[in-house]
């Protein structure tokens, strides 16, 4: 057992340098490769309401400030490279890794999901013309509560038995995480025409509609104890190679619509 998990230690450290060299390239190419990028940045405002004589309450908007959109998508990659290091690199994290995933429960993923894709979520939605401030708030929010409901459907079947699975937090996270891209696909088709979405709006979509359905069926799977993932580890593995990729694709796909016109 001890070899599988020093083999699964510097399998995290491979997919963290991953993780890390896209990073890296993407700041490279925002800032001295690709003018566009880096001119791109978004507006974010603040929507209120404000009393107008003879009009009554009138809908006013406020710039707050302007978001480096390029180095925020680097920052996710970063991020996500970061949670690998620190689950693998300093021993006290390790252990406690290791000791959770005894328990069929791997905290750290949870709660760097939480953040990770939040942030790639809240940047899809500005790519998409959502640059209210609190409506980016409440989609960090939700999609971060989408993950931390993956946690607690951990905590909550930990030691479970095959066929006595609670998918109360499963159900309920999946409605969460649907709740923001409920919203950005209002904005890709707030013009009323179709034809008018960009190709990268498609392909976003895409991706995520592949991703999202990856994660949930490696998690009924471990429950469901289909073929190999009846090993919990075989499915945290693929939880990572999942993780590697789906962040992969849509931060490329997200980087470059924002160097669309």
């Amino acid at each position: 057992m001890d070899t599988v998990f020093k083999k699964l230690r510097r399998f995290n450290l491979i997919m963290g340098t991953f993780h890390l060299v896209q990073a890296i390239f993407m700041v490279f190419m925002a800032y001295f490769v690709i003018d566009k990028l880096e001119a791109f940045q978004p507006t974010i405002v603040q929507n209120y309401l404000t009393y107008v004589p003879e009009q009554g309450l009138v809908l006013m908007s406020r710039e707050l400030f302007t978001l480096p959109f390029g180095i925020l998508v680097a920052c996710f990659l970063f991020f996500s490279a970061l949670a690998h290091y620190i689950i693998s690199v300093p021993n006290k994290f390790f252990n406690i890794y290791v000791e959770d995933l005894k328990k069929g429960i791997n905290k750290f993923r949870w709660f760097e999901y939480a953040i990770s894709s939040s942030i790639m979520i809240v940047l899809t939605a500005v790519l998409f013309g959502v640059v209210d401030i609190a409506s980016l708030i409440l989609i960090f929010a939700v999609n971060a509560s989408m993950n931390l409901f993956g946690l607690v459907m951990e905590q909550l079947n930990s030691g479970f038995e095959k066929g006595k699975v609670n998918w109360g937090p499963f159900i309920w996270g999946s409605i969460a995480g649907l709740a923001p891209w409920v919203v950005i696909v209002l904005y890709i088709f707030g013009s009323g025409s179709i034809a008018d979405a960009p190709w990268f709006a498609w392909a976003i979509l895409a991706a995520y509609f592949l991703s999202f359905n990856a994660f949930p069926f490696n998690m009924i799977a471990q429950y469901k104890k289909v073929g190999r993932w009846k090993d919990y580890l075989y499915g945290e593995r693929t939880y990572i190679v999942l993780s590697l990729v789906a962040k992969s694709v849509l931060a490329w796909l997200v980087l470059f619509g924002a160097m669309q016109p």
